[in-house]
């Protein structure tokens, strides 16, 4: 028997007692358990400490993903529970692993498991009777992961050592579990595992180790922003992921492991609160009551206070994008725990509130100082109850995943009615209205009692024109038909089916060209197809009437259909059309670009976000590009013109882009382009918006140079750059407010300066008045800025005629409005588009953008004064501009603007109110960034 440390064990028994006060019962079951014997280990396993050199949850003590891969490799080739399996890249070139245990009779049959869950999964064509047959065969496929946020370093770390006990135990209960399941357990975050561990490990002196700010982003693009890719599958991680969740094994429980929980807790815990998004079928809310009440017994079985659940967090089951919410979207149960811990000692703190039971916290625990092998030991007791959970259930869930997909295919095949918030707020006050009258009363008793709506006013709510789509159709001759094919990859990826018209077809009058494609609602993961093109509907949300708005855990809103800008059509009716089904997970490419007839000058369109990648090609081969400055011979403001005697390399470079060119007559008049050179501000630790501007930047063919504080403040900016790009989070104070300092929202402690590397320090800073003095002379001598979100205070350090629009007057003073006035996180809203103006060309009259009034970025809106030299790019021109989400208080938007370009000196400034980039998921936006960055107005 392996002998555990003192900090390895089980609490007391006196502890326990003394702690909860618990019933005689409880108390009793804790004794017995606290004399339990400890596990049998299997033998020839090697424990971590033969890699690593420490045992997992050692104080001051972290592993990197070099080690951790050896650790793999050894254990795996150890045990006969255990297969390593490269799940694809890392965005930093690693490999990123998955280990899947289970019994080794399991593991020689892992195919069949997997094609038993899949088959239940997808549902098609199978009938009630085979999928019992199959649940009964079956395993429950289970996900656990750890690490995707690297600097919550419980979760990797949780993952090494349930690796070695499924492997080293072997008592009857982790045979049973392993007989009964199959185990996934995935690294989420290679890279910043590695960057992470080396940080904290630089101190040789352990003791003297903490967890500080890390110089950069922890994930290379994204930082803490890998948690918010789920949907749309921009990252290399979580396409590895994604795959294998929706295209290979197709578990029934996934498992986030993250950081951290509420001040006076241990581990926040499923259920979650509410709002619960209505596309989510509701087997999988009851679902996450029984896990999560699973989770809570052991703990309270164990002794092991402070979990805490449902609203005594601020998790909910609403957005769609993160690793464990887009599983709700295909009928798998998504669990996020997040647990408190740290390889540095801590302590629980005391917060009264968190010390008297309720029924969210029904075990507290006292404050106390806190290791990091209690945080391992926590997780690791969350781990068993869900495989304990997942074995007794085994059957039940293998048949629910079913039953699930069976009522998708089934919605999407006849008439169906979604009912969302808005949809009921009308007949709510119908209802309310008559029960005022009747009572002349309104009170909590009273709406308790009230009298419902009859059923003929029922009707009113399942009106026709109010049904779920049967399909979705893209037409295939739509602008910018690239985009539309990225987006349906980012549906592909999750595993949803999609269709491509052979033939030319017509629905409703309208006829549709060979190549669109069709996603139909009747598959299994409609829940997900449905929230990627319908708009959210997110409820008004308030601590109580008339008070503040209680914040989304993410996004209110963010139907990506509208973000990529991808023009589609709702068809509410069953139809046949010739068309092939492309087989699952099956990306799609972009036609090679043609080059269609000849002539002095090549021509191709402003409307196509791929025609920049062709135009910084063509600049990097020498080629002169121009862009024509009005609209002539029937060709769009904006077009790209290219001089046939300078463009040797077009064909090709046209094919490798997918955008079409034309030769022609060369057309007039127009403006020449250079390639732009570009600053991309930064901060310390690394701008997580900043982190996507450089993927989009590198994608689109736009070299950059990363520019911080430090280099702004000593100015002679112009000499070096055209462009000075200010990403949303990079924020600027208000003149003479304060110290001078920014507040930008940052993930973590301040940095002690003092812990930073020489190497490292000419990144630290803040934007201060001197750094917005140095931008104001770098435009005055010709260069342009571009600022998004928070980072448009530059406006107000500019004289450009420039104020708040969100202000009402109070006493003859103007005072910002209150979130009770106007509240809008992160949504979708419609702003009408100037014509002719160089930063919007190629785009419509009207333009979707991400809009987000919330803790990590503001989005202004603003006020042209009048002889203010500023030009309005983007407006809300109407009173209801919220497409998706939740926008309490739109009206007051009503004639605001939201973006504008105005000259300083020889130079301009574009400001944008919103991340017009936002988490490379706005591709609607892109063209107002594209377009700035080539500085048409200043030339």
């Amino acid at each position: 028997m392996r002998r555990m440390k003192k900090s390895q064990r089980r609490p007391p028994s006196r502890f326990i007692l003394r702690h909860g006060k618990q019933k005689a019962a409880i108390s009793l079951a804790l004794l017995i358990s606290s004399a339990m014997p400890l596990p049998l280990l299997a033998t020839g396993i090697s424990p971590p400490k033969s890699v690593f050199g420490f045992n997992i949850g050692d104080d001051y003590q972290l592993t990197n993903y070099t080690d951790t891969v050896k650790f793999f490799e050894n254990i795996t080739s150890e045990s006969d529970r255990l297969k390593l399996v490269d799940i694809g890249p890392t965005s930093e070139g690693r490999r990123q692993y998955m280990v899947i245990a289970s019994s080794p009779e399991n593991l020689k049959n892992l195919e069949k498991y997997r094609q038993i869950s899949e088959k239940l999964a997808r549902a098609e064509g199978v009938s009630e009777e085979q999928a019992k047959m199959l649940a009964k065969e079956g395993k429950a496929i289970v996900w656990i992961d750890g690490g995707l946020h690297s600097t919550e370093t419980v979760g990797t770390h949780q993952l090494i050592e349930t690796i070695y006990q499924i492997a080293s135990r072997n008592d009857e209960e982790m045979r049973y579990f392993l007989d009964n399941t199959i185990v996934l357990l995935v690294h989420a975050n290679p890279d910043g595992h590695e960057l992470v561990s080396n940080w904290y490990m630089r101190e040789p002196v352990k003791e003297k180790r903490v967890l500080d700010p890390i110089p950069t982003l922890y994930h290379y693009w994204a930082g803490h922003d890998n948690n918010r890719d789920a949907y749309m599958n921009s990252l290399d991680e979580t396409t590895n992921m994604s795959k294998v969740l929706y295209l290979q094994w197709f578990p029934q429980i996934m498992y986030n492991h993250h950081q951290t929980s509420p001040t006076g807790t241990v581990i926040a815990i499923p259920p979650w609160r509410n709002p619960v998004n209505y596309n989510i079928n509701p087997g999988i809310v009851n679902d996450l009551e029984k896990t999560g009440a699973a989770i809570m017994g052991r703990y309270i079985a164990e002794g092991k206070g402070g979990a805490i659940a449902r609203n005594g967090h601020f998790y909910s089951a609403w957005w769609n994008g993160g690793q464990r919410t887009t599983p709700y979207f295909h009928n798998m149960i998504g669990l996020l725990t997040e647990i408190w811990g740290n390889p540095t000692p801590t302590e629980i703190g005391f917060v009264p509130d968190k010390q008297v039971p309720s029924t969210d916290l029904p075990l507290p625990i006292r404050p106390q100082k806190w290791h990091f092998r209690q945080s391992i030991d926590y997780s690791l007791t969350a781990n068993w109850a869900v495989l304990d959970f997942a074995s007794k259930n085994k059957d039940e869930l293998l048949l629910g995943i079913w039953r699930m997909g069976q009522e998708s295919i089934s919605k999407g095949s006849k008439d169906t009615w979604t009912f969302n918030p808005n949809r009921m707020d009308t007949f709510k006050a119908m209802m309310a209205d008559r029960n005022r009258t009747a009572s002349g009363a309104d009170s909590a008793m009273t709406r308790y009692r009230a009298k419902p709506l009859t059923i003929e006013e029922y009707d009113q709510v399942e009106e026709p024109d109010q049904r779920d789509p049967r399909a979705y159709v893209i037409p295939s001759d739509q602008a910018d038909f690239n985009t539309a094919k990225k987006f349906l990859n980012a549906l592909i990826k999750s595993g949803v089916g999609v269709e491509v018209a052979d033939a030319t077809f017509s629905l409703n009058g309208k006829s549709y060209p060979a190549g669109s494609y069709i996603v139909r609602t009747a598959q299994s993961f409609r829940p997900h197809i449905l929230d990627m093109f319908e708009p959210q509907n997110h409820p008004n949300d308030f601590e109580y009437p008339g008070g503040p708005p209680i914040a989304p855990y993410d996004s209110a809103g963010w139907t990506l259909a509208y973000q990529m800008g991808v023009k589609f059509d709702r068809v509410l009716d069953g139809f046949t059309a010739k068309t092939h089904r492309l087989p699952y997970g099956e990306l799609q490419v972009a036609e090679p670009g043609k080059v269609i007839g000849s002539g002095a000058c090549y021509v191709f369109s402003p409307k196509m976000n791929d025609s920049f990648l062709l135009a910084n090609k063509l600049l990097a081969a020498g080629a002169t590009v121009s862009r024509l400055t009005s609209t002539s011979s029937g060709l769009d403001a904006g077009s790209f013109v290219v001089p046939a005697t300078k463009a040797d390399s077009i064909a090709d470079l046209a094919a490798s882009t997918g955008v079409d060119v034309r030769g022609m007559d060369c057309p007039s008049p127009t403006i020449a382009v250079k390639a732009p050179r570009i600053a991309l501000v930064d901060k310390y630790g690394g701008s997580m918006p900043s982190g996507w501007n450089r993927k989009i930047l590198e994608e689109f063919g736009f070299e950059y140079t990363v520019l911080f504080p430090q280099q702004i403040d000593a100015g002679k900016l112009r000499s070096k750059f055209d462009v000075v790009l200010m990403p949303s989070d990079i924020k600027l104070p208000l003149p003479g407010a304060g110290d001078g300092k920014s507040e930008s929202f940052s993930w973590g402690p301040p940095v002690d300066e003092s812990r930073v590397p020489v190497k490292f320090r000419d990144r630290l800073g803040e934007m201060t008045e001197k750094s917005a003095d140095s931008l104001k002379q770098f435009m005055e001598q010709g260069g342009t800025v571009i600022a998004e979100g928070s980072s448009t205070n530059l406006a107000y350090y500019l004289d450009i005629g420039l104020s708040d629009y969100l202000v009402k007057n109070v006493d003859g003073k103007k005072e910002a409005l209150k979130n009770t006035e106007i509240y809008i996180p992160g949504s979708i809203l419609k702003a009408t588009v100037a014509s002719n103006a160089p930063a919007t060309w190629g785009l419509g009259e009207e333009v979707d953008l991400y809009y987000a009034d919330g803790k990590m970025s503001r989005s202004p809106v603003f006020k042209i004064n009048s002889n203010s030299p500023a030009n309005a790019l983007l407006k809300f021109n109407t009173n209801k501009p919220l497409r998706s989400g939740w926008a309490w208080g739109q009206q007051y938007l009503e004639n605001g603007v939201i973006g504008a370009q105005a000259p300083v000196g020889k130079g301009q400034v574009y400001l944008f109110s919103t991340d017009i980039t936002f988490r490379t998921q706005m591709h609607g936006g892109y063209k107002l960034l594209f377009n700035s960055l080539y500085d048409i107005e200043t030339q």
